[in-house]
């Protein structure tokens, strides 16, 4: 064995070892690879660092700023209503309908793409109904992956299968021709985490919880909008708020009216209401019963009565503080005509050390009193500008969300998906999009940086090396010249068993492409001598060096990583599970079909 391979392997051991072992987090395990395989000589200094140029970091970042863009127009809020509108909110018809989706659309279009549609919804989905994002993002991602194999242009694995058998003088595949193998493979990657999902999924929270995720759970104020109509015949026809006394008796928060589909925001106390009005009303679900069996009040949405705060792109929760020396100071909240003037709703008033829910509407005011309040962004925003308040939560460029502004962004993702069957690349494509969003001012350029979580790019940038390595030292042909000579002679069902692990091996440590253009060429010559049809056995390497669910190495997994707070033991266990399923359907089917 010659030196340069012996050095080679040894670094791809240590690097399996820091990710599994967790002694580091893995970009920093990313980075000691990297270096490691430079300070040996088996790659130039030039090699180390291509992969922070690489298009697999630059596809990554796109996605991660497109993503943002679709969040902050409330796409991903619209899309969150429609998951749990049609599934519910229980967990796993949530994970099996996302995941279908998802799976659906990763048969024409890259994996990563169809991710990231899902990604900003499924944690609104998470925030709706306090399922940990860890439940479902993962799940979602191995669809995508899982999907890419339904066609052969939905993984950049198979359209370069396509193009190496055309080489090597064979006729290409189908488009649909890897549809029975794929399909069987999308579908039990759903079963799995329907039926197993509660063992195999970590149950841990994000720690990257956006400023209102952290006010909610610090000050728990009632997050649940309820909507209900005013019949004709209603007693509250003609009343106030005052009237019936809304907060001291029902503990409930007039949030929106609407009357001929006009919509007031936190109406004046003294507003009479009428019939055929609509009222958003913030509370719990027994105060807001009781408040509709006393008054006669209609669901709006039978079934679908209430909505999160955390859905509406328009309307959030701040907490504000009174200024030292505010003129506001020693006068009441109704004193102000608080709702009025500053167009938001006090929902908690914690003063000295004493919190109240109610009746704090005569109390004076003092410098350090602190409120969680509940209004527009932009209402919000003007508040946080006067002299009388410090607003300590960031709006977050939230404020006066527009459907113009969410049409440009979809637009802008598709465009940018659509120009990846143009021929351009996938990096180039993405980043064509990325601009557009920010020219077409969807986002600014500062919350571009923002949305970039640089840890899972530096993982990607670090390990793309270690591929390279593999390559020009001889590594990854002297592991597979290995292979073939120990499963000669053996029956065709092992040798098969044996290909798909060496696929997946690769697919572990080097990029999807990488490996199929390696292993392929290999597969074709190896067929004859053992007998076996080269379509066929290319076809294997095709779809299993898209089997990457043991590491946080493929670029679906490292997107999800952050978001989900998973660590590499978590895709050690769910992955490995997915892995022993995936393996054990496609050398089933591939065997069926070709040998």
């Amino acid at each position: 064995m010659e030196t340069e391979i012996l050095l080679t392997l040894l670094v791809f051991i240590g690097s399996a070892v820091l990710f599994v072992t967790g002694i580091v987090r893995v970009d920093v395990a990313a980075l000691l690879v990297t270096l490691a395989l430079t300070w040996l000589g088996l790659i130039t200094p030039q090699e180390a660092l291509s992969g922070f140029s690489s298009s697999a970091v630059i596809a990554m970042l796109s996605v991660m700023v497109l993503g943002r863009g679709l969040d902050r127009t409330g796409v991903t809020i619209r899309i969150a209503r429609a998951i749990v509108g049609f599934a519910g909110t229980g967990e796993r018809r949530l994970t099996a309908a996302a995941s279908l989706v998802a799976g659906g659309l990763s048969a024409f279009m890259q994996s990563v793409g169809a991710t990231a549609v899902f990604l900003p919804s499924l944690l609104r989905v998470s925030s709706l109904t306090r399922i940990p994002a860890s439940r479902l993002l993962l799940p979602v991602g191995y669809a995508a992956t899982l999907g890419g194999t339904i066609s052969m242009v939905g993984a950049g694995t198979l359209i370069v299968l396509n193009d190496l058998l055309q080489q090597a003088g064979y006729p290409p595949f189908g488009l649909f021709a890897v549809t029975p193998i794929g399909l069987p493979l999308l579908l039990s990657g759903v079963a799995l985490f329907y039926l197993f999902g509660d063992r195999l999924l970590p149950r841990r929270e994000r720690t990257d919880l956006s400023p209102q995720e952290e006010l909610i759970r610090t000050w728990q104020p009632p997050s649940r909008i309820f909507y209900l109509r005013i019949p004709e015949k209603s007693p509250l026809v003609g009343k106030t708020r005052e009237d019936v006394r809304m907060i001291s008796r029902y503990n409930l928060h007039l949030i929106s009216l609407t009357e001929e589909s006009e919509v007031l925001y936190t109406p004046w106390r003294y507003t009479r209401f009428a019939s055929g009005q609509e009222l958003g009303i913030l509370g719990q679900d027994s105060d807001v019963e009781r408040f509709r069996a006393d008054f006669g009040l209609e669901w709006v949405r039978p079934g679908e009565s209430s909505a999160d705060i955390m859905t509406d792109p328009n309307v959030g929760f701040a907490e504000v503080i009174v200024r030292p020396y505010a003129p506001i100071i020693g006068k009441t909240l109704r004193e102000l005509e608080f709702r009025v003037t500053y167009g938001a709703e006090v929902l908690i008033f914690f003063s000295g050390t004493k919190e109240q829910r109610t009746n704090f509407a005569d109390l004076p005011l003092k410098a350090g009193d602190t409120m969680i309040v509940l209004g527009r962004w932009e209402r919000l925003q003007a508040l946080g500008t006067s002299k009388d308040f410090v607003l300590v939560t960031p709006i977050e460029g939230r404020a006066g969300v527009r459907e113009r502004g969410a049409k440009t962004a979809v637009l802008c993702f598709l465009a940018a998906v659509g120009l990846t069957y143009t021929g351009l690349s996938i990096a180039t494509s993405l980043l064509s999009g990325v601009v557009a969003i920010v020219l077409l001012r969807v986002i600014s350029i500062d919350e571009v940086y923002r949305a970039i979580d640089w840890r899972t790019l530096v993982l990607i940038a670090g390990l793309l090396p270690l591929g390279i390595a593999m390559d020009t030292t001889g590594t990854a042909r002297f592991i597979a010249d290995r292979i073939v000579d120990l499963v000669a002679g053996y029956p065709t069902f092992l040798i098969l068993i044996a290909i798909a692990l060496l696929a997946t091996a690769f697919s572990l440590v080097m990029s999807n492409i990488a490996a199929t253009v390696l292993l392929v060429p290999l597969a074709v010559v190896m067929a004859d001598p053992l007998g076996l049809d080269p379509r066929g056995l290319a076809l294997l390497v095709g779809i299993c060096t898209s089997n990457s669910f043991l590491l946080p190495t493929h670029p679906v997994n490292a997107l999800l990583m952050g978001p989900g707070n998973y660590r590499t033991r978590d895709y050690l266990f769910a992955g490995g599970a997915q892995t022993v399923i995936f393996i054990a359907i496609a050398v089933g089917l591939v065997s069926l079909l070709y040998f």
